[in-house]
């Protein structure tokens, strides 16, 4: 399974009043919440609507897919290697809403094609 985070809009740093410097972290989960594969991408500095244009592949079979969940994380990053949430969705079967729902769906049904839509974060 192959993942793209091309790019976020309107992240705002909260303790300052400067842009943030953010990154993705993408964690696949079994069915059961346990972790199988993270990555994350590199940190955008500065930058309230960031263009990550990063791609992941998470080793999953076709038959796997109904059972995974991937948690995609946005994070800012700053002073002293400490970092905040900004923002948070879920894809698959512990899905965080229904465009993230049928999202997946339509990539389980795609056969390889790319799929790609926009997702409002909820809150940490």
């Amino acid at each position: 399974m192959s993942i793209e985070l091309i790019k976020g809009s309107h992240f705002r740093n909260l303790a300052i009043n400067r842009p943030p410097d953010t990154y993705g972290r993408l964690t696949l989960l079994n069915s059961v919440g346990q972790e199988i594969s993270r990555c994350k991408t590199s940190v955008r500095r500065g930058q309230p609507n960031p263009v990550y244009k990063e791609t992941f592949v998470f080793q999953v079979a076709l038959f796997q897919l109904s059972d995974v969940t991937l948690m995609v994380s946005i994070y800012n990053r700053r002073s002293m290697k400490r970092k905040e949430m900004v923002g948070w969705i879920a894809l698959g079967q512990n899905s965080s809403g229904e465009e993230e729902q049928l999202h997946w769906q339509d990539m389980k049904e795609s056969r390889g094609q790319q799929v790609c839509r926009w997702h409002v974060l909820l809150e940490a």
